[in-house]
């Protein structure tokens, strides 16, 4: 280090003393830990974070194996005693203990005594949740509709043509009443468009392509195939009830995703929490600057956000990262490197946790000059700090109270009080067993939607796909100018099959109520939804 190592008053040195005053703030703050000097921490420069400048959201960063499930850990617990409620994503399975009190051991013991920490177990009071069920936690499902077509659109891989017509797809079924409310209902709304009189439906507003349509239906098949269809349906889950405290002491509820089941279908469960963001967006009302947050959302792995994302995808979080602060919530993204974010959000996280990185290769070295480049100037050599910080080490540097940045600070971090690592099997399954929240979601339910209305009359057979549907790229991606000169005859589908065998676009043809059905526009159900930016529906509360 480079510090200034000269000795100031209370034979701390100079630079600590700086530290010290930096974070010596008047207002209630979260203790992270001490400032490290060497291999050297002093408790009495403790580093800490403001709780009203929580909105101004964060971003803890660290090589694998630094630290910095147990800081999401620390930072969580705390905010919790302060009345504030967190979501935490568990991506590797071993956040559950937040629940439940640490043990006290020798390593626990010496840490704490080493940053001037008070350590008591304590657990966290805490709700437990699962995509779709899949896994033990209470089910977190949303519709079709309400999850939108740009949120679909990148579960999907689609591109931005491909995009474009998905929105076109929801801009339909929102004018004409079909509900969509699961992965059979928007595959059977596409089947529709994509069949002559579909085609029709859709002169005013664009058109459908049978060659879209077929990369859509193929992407929601697999989707479907590989489980994620449970995701979407009802009951919806309502995320005012992530914003809960307990009724005794005040203690915010720790709102704690379970994630290692989808962990093979990573644009599904990074999108899902975007979801979560983008609907709290929507219902919280402007507040601005509080003395505390109302939520604070920390979002693991944020690097499966943003890979592959569309300019759409990547402006609507840019904008829903700028203004959720004014709703009072705050965001953390985890990741290894603050390259892993776009600049454009990474210029608005006022709070920075950076633990070590590691300069093992030529492209671990940018990554390590990039990541300097990001923080103040600053008495640290931090090309050299980084990659000397042990486990549970971090360079901090947060916004003060006035909102200017502190002095980067080496830190020795606290222990969280927690049980570090996953509750045993039994106690989860009763801690979800016995949740208030668990009748509310635990069945799934189908009502009449946009499939069953488009399927009322009896099927004629057509390739199926997502729930009993259109197939992927079946009747769609054969509609070509044979079929126009063919007109509204019987088609063979995949396989040869005839639509007189039975099939929805058969069925659809010969309906003469869907068309008054379609042109319901301006009545109630008829309606357009409202979206959001991310193209989430409004729902009622």
């Amino acid at each position: 280090m480079t510090a200034d190592q000269s000795s100031g008053a209370a034979g701390q040195p100079a630079a600590v003393q700086a530290i010290a005053a930096g974070y010596a703030f008047s207002g209630p703050a979260l203790d992270l830990g001490a400032a490290l000097q060497g291999t050297t921490a002093y408790p009495d420069a403790p580093v800490r974070i403001p709780l009203g400048v929580l909105n101004r959201h964060g971003l803890v960063a660290g090589a694998t194996g630094t630290g910095k499930t147990k800081t999401l850990q620390l930072i969580a617990e705390q905010l919790s005693a302060q009345g504030v409620p967190v979501f935490l994503a568990d991506i590797k399975g071993d956040v559950s203990g937040i629940a439940a009190p640490g043990p006290a051991s020798d390593r626990v013991t010496a840490r704490a005594a080493d940053v001037g920490q008070h350590w008591t177990p304590q657990g966290c009071p805490a709700e437990f949740y699962a995509l779709g069920g899949q896994g033990t936690g209470i089910p977190v499902r949303a519709t079709v509709t309400s999850f939108g077509p740009l949120l679909l659109s990148k579960v999907l891989d689609l591109n931005e043509t491909q995009e474009a017509s998905l929105g076109l797809v929801f801009h339909y079924a929102d004018r004409n009443g079909l509900e969509l409310y699961d992965l059979k209902d928007l595959t059977a709304v596409i089947g529709f468009l994509t069949s002559p009189e579909g085609k029709e439906e859709l002169k005013g507003i664009g058109g459908l392509s049978a060659a879209t349509a077929g990369v859509i239906l193929r992407s929601l098949t697999v989707l479907d195939n590989e489980g994620a269809g449970a995701f979407f349906g009802e009951p919806e889950f309502d995320t005012a009830d992530l914003l809960r405290t307990t009724d005794g002491g005040g203690r915010g509820v720790v709102s704690v995703l379970e994630l290692p089941a989808v962990q093979d279908r990573p644009r599904l469960f990074s999108t899902f929490l975007m979801w979560l963001l983008a609907d709290l967006y929507q219902e919280l009302p402007e507040v601005g600057d509080l003395d505390k947050p109302k939520l604070v959302f920390f979002f693991d792995e944020a690097h499966l956000l943003f890979k592959g994302a569309s300019k759409a995808f990547l402006e609507a979080i840019t904008q829903t990262v700028r203004l959720i602060r004014s709703k009072g919530i705050g965001i953390f993204f985890v990741t290894q490197t603050p390259r892993d974010v776009p600049a454009d959000v990474l210029g608005q996280l006022g709070n920075r946790v950076q633990h070590a990185l590691r300069a093992f290769t030529p492209d671990d070295a940018k990554a390590l000059k990039a990541t300097v480049s990001t923080f103040p100037r600053s008495g640290y050599d931090l090309n050299e700090v980084l990659t000397q910080l042990g486990t549970g080490e971090a360079v901090v540097t947060v916004l003060s109270e006035t909102g200017a940045p502190t002095p980067v600070a080496a830190t020795r971090l606290r222990a969280p009080q927690s049980l570090m690592g996953p509750l045993d099997a039994a106690a989860l399954r009763a801690a979800v067993d016995g949740s208030a929240l668990a009748p509310r979601y635990q069945d799934a339910i189908d009502r009449e939607s946009a499939y069953e209305k488009l399927t009322a009359r009896p099927p004629a057979a057509a390739p199926t796909g997502p729930g009993g549907a259109v197939g992927s790229g079946g009747a769609a991606g054969e509609t070509g100018e044979a079929e126009r000169e063919r007109g509204p005859a019987p088609r063979a589908g995949r396989a040869g099959q005839q639509e007189d065998e039975g099939g929805l676009i058969g069925s659809l043809l010969r309906s003469p109520a869907l068309k008054s059905f379609a042109r319901s526009a301006g009545t109630q159900l008829g309606r357009e939804i409202s979206r959001s930016l991310f193209g989430t529906s409004r729902r009622g509360r």
